[in-house]
């Protein structure tokens, strides 16, 4: 009885939008099932269970967890995508990527390692505003 309502929570949850405008500085760890776009700055970092676009203003200096990821602005930590990372024309990256999928387009800069498809993790939100430990899962292989 209750794992169905459960579903249906985190179901809501994943079909909300969150937005960090333009000029909009925010110190700390940003948590959320659903989608989020930041124009703005974070110093902390980003889980979400959903898709992330950092538009081309944004700048984040932590590291960012992602069902899926769109870069057009600046990041300087580790970058883990579960499922498919695009970096635009105006990306920087300065860290690690970790992902199934990349999509590098013509300017984008980046600068650090990268895997592939060697392991995806599950996102997990934690309660209270703590963040759970992401356990690593091997990512299923294609005949």
């Amino acid at each position: 009885m209750f794992k169905k309502d459960e579903n249906k929570v985190a179901e809501d949850l994943s079909n909300s939008s969150n937005t960090i405008g333009k000029g909009t500085t925010i110190q700390g760890n940003l948590e959320t099932y659903g989608n989020i776009r930041v124009d703005g700055r974070v110093v902390g970092n980003i889980i979400t269970k959903s898709k992330l676009v950092l538009g081309q203003s944004s700048f984040v200096d932590g590291n960012v967890l992602a069902q899926n990821a769109e870069v057009l602005g600046e990041v300087k930590g580790k970058l883990e995508v579960t499922d498919l990372l695009t970096l635009k024309p105006s990306a920087v990256v300065h860290g690690d990527i970790i992902t199934n999928k990349l999509v590098v387009e013509t300017g984008a800069k980046f600068n650090g390692g990268c895997k592939m498809g060697n392991a995806v993790k599950e996102i997990k939100i934690g309660e209270n505003g703590q963040a759970k430990e992401a356990v690593a899962r091997p990512a299923a292989k294609s005949a």
